[in-house]
């Protein structure tokens, strides 16, 4: 269906001012740009039937005049609400925030609203819980950013057949998965301090149920017996500052221990802390590495070297996997990892060295 230009038949074009005093209709942009009523719903309706000029000309009067689309109103018409869901299970650390926001950035600029939904505790039934409640909103797909095997697990018995993609690990090879290079990035630091002349390095690793824990242990592994380095025991951290300084002190104590991969930049920071506490200078006596680059990883004492995902190019790749799953269900779906980079600062260096 051609899209029909009329002019001013039922009246003067209306003003920014005109409009100022009610709030604009679909029949003051049709007005203000020239065409039809039936040509804007077309335009917000994101029908292909539209010249692509006179989109750009509705598009412009609609901003001349303020005019928001009734999203309900919309989605009774097209049949869909333009909502994605989000189900997040830590949406203050340094990485799931930083993923969420890009999601919510992404998600906007395709003309999509995000309906977050945090857990409140990591298990089956909360895991179902929130995809009813984002079912019951209407959203047209589910974006998971909970790294956990509980999550993974509850959502291979989820009955919606709602479009998914998840972080790090999927239930079953229909929905696709958008990650960090997490196993690829713990081998880089690893080989980083091993290059520096370590003999083996120390790990201090995140919550065993974590996926993104896992992967980064078994990156540290498998760089430790690539390069024939003796492999210690995990010493297993909860992601806080706090774990890392206790378990630092354990490190601390043991003089053969000249270097750490911290599997993110916050225990690292509690590392840092204890082996100062206790006389070990970094990194003279004992290297660090960490994992995330959080802002405040440039200006700690001594500037943390670290792996930097680029978890703002995993929040859209998370929306345009979506988008393209919307689009079209049926193809297979492959794992889809975000490489990260090594940032070398001044918290690593060779055993022994200047620091």
């Amino acid at each position: 269906m051609a899209d029909g230009v009329v002019g001013g038949t039922d009246g003067d074009p209306a003003s920014p001012e005109d409009s100022g005093r009610t709030p604009p209709v679909m029949k003051d942009v049709a007005r203000l740009a020239g065409v039809s009523k039936q040509t804007v719903s077309r335009v917000f309706n994101d029908s292909p039937n539209v010249r692509q000029e006179t989109r750009e000309r509705v598009l412009r009067a609609a901003r001349q005049l303020d005019f928001r689309p009734n999203s309900a109103a919309r989605a009774l018409i097209t049949g869909r609400t333009r909502m994605l869901g989000v189900i997040t299970s830590d949406a203050t650390s340094y990485g799931p925030a930083a993923v969420l926001h890009s999601i919510n950035t992404a998600a906007r600029d395709a003309g999509y609203f995000v309906c977050s939904m945090p857990l409140r505790v990591v298990n089956r039934e909360a895991v179902l819980d929130a995809v009813e409640r984002l079912t019951g909103q209407g959203v047209e797909g589910i974006i998971t950013i909970a790294s956990q095997t509980t999550v993974v697990r509850a959502l291979a018995d989820t009955p919606h057949k709602l479009p998914m993609v998840t972080l790090d690990r999927s239930p079953d090879e229909d929905i696709p998965v958008v990650t960090v290079a997490e196993t690829e990035g713990a081998r880089q630091a690893t080989r980083h301090l091993l290059q520096l002349g370590h003999r083996t390095v120390w790990h201090i690793a995140g919550p065993l149920d974590w996926i993104a824990a896992e992967e980064r242990a078994a990156g540290w592994r498998e760089a430790l017996r690539e390069a024939g380095a003796e492999v210690n025991g995990c010493l297993v951290g909860d992601w806080t500052a706090g774990s890392g300084y206790a378990l630092g002190r354990e490190l601390a104590a043991r003089p053969d221990v000249t270097a750490v991969f911290a599997a993110n930049d916050q225990m690292a920071m509690g590392l840092l802390r204890a082996l100062s506490d206790a006389g070990r200078r970094v990194p003279r006596d004992v290297s660090v590495i960490g994992f995330d680059d959080i802002p405040e990883a440039a200006f700690m004492i001594p500037p943390l070297s670290t792996v930097r995902p680029d978890f703002a190019e995993v929040g859209r790749r998370c929306i345009t996997v979506m988008l393209e799953r919307l689009r079209d269900p049926s193809p297979a779906w492959p794992r889809s990892a975000v490489v990260s980079d090594l940032v070398v600062r001044h918290s690593s260096g060779p055993p022994g060295g200047a620091g």
